[in-house]
């Protein structure tokens, strides 16, 4: 897996201070992207050891909220191997912090099982998930106005409920 940046002291990508990591590869390619040269699954640098503790340090900060995880798009099946060791580790060490995701995928129609973003790991990446931020960015719905998303089509989901409930529930702040 390849990245393009890591952003500490993030406070535009979640609730609180975060640590943010933007992974590259994205199949989705919506028109009027903000980041479009990280559809490409190369770019930036490559996602190591060294990274995952640089983030797993971070997130050591009393201060920090949590992790935010966005692209590119950490759901596509080549970025979901990575992703979910980091979000295992993060919530061994940190239970108490949140991770937020941000996927052009769909919850209910890509990501869950039978879905086009499902693969062996899916299941337990979501476990990890406490917000999602699911559906691509359509220019023609785009609202600078809203929290967390960039188009009005963009649900920001409680996922722990979601899954319970298996239906979706909006996150409520």
């Amino acid at each position: 897996m390849y990245y393009g940046a890591i952003k500490k002291y993030d406070v535009a990508n979640g609730e609180g201070v975060r640590i943010s990591l933007f992974v590259s590869g994205c199949t989705n390619a919506c028109e009027d992207c903000f980041q479009p040269e990280t559809w490409d699954f190369r770019y930036g640098s490559a996602y190591t050891k060294e990274t995952e503790q640089e983030i797993l340090d971070f997130l050591d900060n009393s201060f920090c909220a949590g992790l935010s995880l966005l692209g590119g798009d950490p759901f596509e099946i080549a970025n979901q191997r990575e992703v979910v060791q980091l979000c295992k580790k993060a919530k061994e060490h940190h239970p108490e912090k949140n991770i937020w995701a941000w996927t052009g995928f769909l919850l209910d129609q890509d990501l869950l099982e039978g879905g086009k973003r499902h693969c062996e790991v899916t299941d337990e990446l979501l476990s990890y998930i406490d917000v999602l931020v699911d559906g691509p960015f359509m220019k023609d719905r785009k609202n600078l106005s809203l929290a967390f998303r960039g188009s009005e089509n963009q649900r920001v989901i409680d996922v722990k409920k979601s899954l319970q409930q298996q239906d979706i529930v909006l996150y409520l702040p």
